[in-house]
């Protein structure tokens, strides 16, 4: 096992792989940016070193500054947290020529995955299965359109390059496709630089199945089962929970299977999501499960993963990387009870959910359940970076039980004078459809 690590990412994830490497007496670095020069995570870390201003582009997205960093402190391995640098294929190659531990996966696994038109393709390949539609070579107006006719309308428009709901649009009706193909492709080239789409049914009642793989560098790949993602706002997740409601056992196997295959199709090593969408228009079932992409890093989500298996992720991503089998069979991963999560962002729910940036004056998070944050009273939310400040995580024996105490530990969040989603939470969390498990991405 190597001996120290360094954590190329800030916040929450940062205390949390600090937490687990200080459990296995590794010693820990952090990077910071000017903006972070007093938070949490750099207290937290053995050693601490300023990689540069505020903005992102400028310190935790620069690979060579993070690198400077790992030499000037002789750091044997480092971990990417998600975001940032977590899926960027060059820097994971820049990492291993360095002749330094990357804990992640191969980069070619993360540049096979990391486009949405050829992971695709490469599913269909490896026979698992992938929601109708179009992710040819072809994007000329007349092809898509004909396309589209015959996958049937409603459709979905995504760039091939996306995420977050950026580059996607709905269409409903054929008069409108060739407006939402231009909306499509202009904000792909803006947001990331590829204009490319790709075409899929519309699934009118959605949800968001994820299955948590790993796999290690013996060509071992084992499934910690799924984690529904369905309770979402603006495409981004709000609450996530493991396992998901209305799973059967056949569909069960169907999702971990194909997830499984999903993995070994890349040679995949390390932590992994396989996301599917589902049709829940008349409840789960095995061939209404399709493939929407692969996720080469740990989750926001991963805490649900671990309270219901009792599997610390972390240390399953250290030991992998170091070399080590993963530690645990595919018939010795239990599921356990129910367990919730809900990210507490520092946004105003009353004034179009806008972010909200000031010193946290008054920072008190429920006792009795585990919180993942990476900010303090005293501390300040920045505008620089993502607004999530917390996490709650429950489990509980039932889901029932999970949303009740997960509802009650939101009204338990006080922040002042920054504005949080507590109050907005509480209110998902005790809505009689979401309690009656009747849940979809809308």
């Amino acid at each position: 096992m190597f001996k120290s690590v360094l954590v190329a990412n800030r916040g929450e994830i940062a205390c949390r792989v600090f937490r687990t490497a200080k459990r296995m007496g590794i010693r820990t670095i952090a990077v910071y940016s000017e903006a972070d020069a007093n938070a949490l995570h750099v207290r937290e870390a053995d050693e601490a070193v300023l990689i540069g201003p505020a903005a992102a582009r400028e310190s935790y997205l620069d690979g060579a500054k993070v690198l400077a960093a790992v030499k000037s402190t002789g750091a044997e391995a480092i971990h990417p947290g998600y975001g940032f640098l977590s899926e960027n294929a060059d820097f994971a190659e820049a990492v291993a020529a360095a002749g330094l531990i990357w804990i992640g996966p191969d980069p070619s696994s993360i540049r096979a995955m990391g486009l949405k038109d050829a992971a695709k393709a490469l599913m269909i390949q490896a026979g698992v299965p992938v929601t109708p539609g179009y992710q040819g070579a072809d994007q000329s107006e007349e092809t898509l359109t004909a396309e589209a006719a015959r996958i049937g309308y409603p459709v979905l428009i995504k760039a091939v390059a996306g995420g977050g709901g950026k580059g996607m649009k709905r269409v409903d009706d054929p008069a409108d496709f060739a407006a939402g193909l231009a909306s499509a492709k202009r904000e792909g080239a803006a947001a990331f630089g590829d204009d490319r789409v790709l075409i899929e049914r519309y699934i009118t009642r959605p949800r968001h199945i994820e299955v948590q793989v790993f796999g290690d560098k013996h060509g071992e790949v084992v499934h910690l089962y799924e984690r529904d993602c369905s309770l979402q706002r603006r495409h981004q997740k709000v609450i996530e929970e493991a396992p998901a409601p209305g799973m059967s056992d056949d569909v069960r196997a169907a999702v971990t299977s194909a997830a499984i295959k999903a993995a070994r199709a890349v040679n995949y090593v390390g932590a992994g999501t396989i996301e599917f969408i589902a049709d829940a228009s008349d409840g789960l079932k095995a061939d209404g499960v399709w493939f929407m992409e692969m996720n080469t890093r740990l989750q926001v989500e991963h805490p649900v993963t671990e309270s219901v298996t009792g599997v610390d992720l972390v240390e399953w991503q250290f030991r992998v990387a170091a070399g080590e089998p993963i530690p645990l069979k595919q018939d010795e991963i239990q599921l356990n009870g129910w367990a919730m999560e809900a990210r507490l962002y520092a946004e105003d729910p009353a004034n179009g959910f806008l972010p909200s940036i000031g010193k946290l004056e008054h920072f008190v998070m429920p006792e009795g359940i585990r919180v993942d944050t990476g900010v303090e009273q005293g501390g300040e939310v920045s505008q620089f970076y993502d607004p999530m400040i917390a996490k709650l995580i429950v489990h509980e024996d039932t889901r029932e039980a999970a949303a009740a105490r997960l509802a009650e530990a939101a009204g338990e969040v006080e922040v002042w004078p920054v504005k949080a989603n507590a109050g907005f939470l509480k209110r998902c969390l005790e809505h009689p459809r979401f309690v009656a498990g009747d849940v979809d991405t809308g």
